[in-house]
């Protein structure tokens, strides 16, 4: 029940994206717009309750529960950066605005860019991790929560990872393309 759940969630954050850029782009209702897209964290709190409600019937804590967690904390880090994206691609191709493809980042730029998205990952790994403590907590059985301890180290790896992948964008910076004078 709560992947179905989870996957409707996921689901409904895209279809309140989509919902709020195309009236707000093709139908240029601005203020229903916003209200559409600031709807997006309304079905995070959904998902939170439907996750400890599952919990406190009695169900033993599995990997699903986690992941609602996780996509708790990463939608809260790259949330407003998602939604960014998808504007600028809607005002590419609604409003004749600049192609989003050719804007990549080189150098320094590329490099202080990824630092920031390693912050981002930081912080939903610090939200996502408070929340399933919180849950280990709340739960108070230990044989029940224990995939909560799991998920968190491993998730701890993946963000050491790509510290090391952020970090080395600093020592060795992406180049810009030579571009062909021919």
């Amino acid at each position: 029940m709560v992947v179905y759940f989870i996957v409707a969630c996921e689901i409904a954050f895209w279809i309140f994206v989509a919902a709020g850029l195309s009236v707000r782009y093709m139908l240029g209702m601005k203020r229903l717009g916003l209200t559409l897209l600031a709807a997006t964290p309304i079905v995070d709190i959904l998902l939170l309750i439907a996750t400890v409600v599952d919990l406190q019937a009695g169900a033993t804590a599995s990997m699903v529960h986690g992941i609602a967690a996780i996509y708790i904390g990463v939608s809260i880090a790259f949330g407003h950066q998602m939604i960014a994206w998808a504007d600028r691609y809607f005002q590419y191709w609604f409003r004749g605005g600049e192609n989003p493809r050719q804007s990549k980042l080189y150098g320094r730029e590329h490099a202080r860019n990824e630092r920031i998205g390693w912050a981002r990952h930081l912080l939903a790994w610090s939200i996502g991790s408070a929340l399933l403590y919180i849950m280990i907590w709340w739960i108070g059985d230990p044989a029940r929560t224990e995939v909560f301890s799991g998920q968190i180290r491993v998730w701890a790896i993946v963000l050491g990872i790509d510290l090391l992948i952020s970090i080395s964008y600093s020592l060795w910076p992406r180049k810009a393309p030579v571009k062909d004078i021919g």
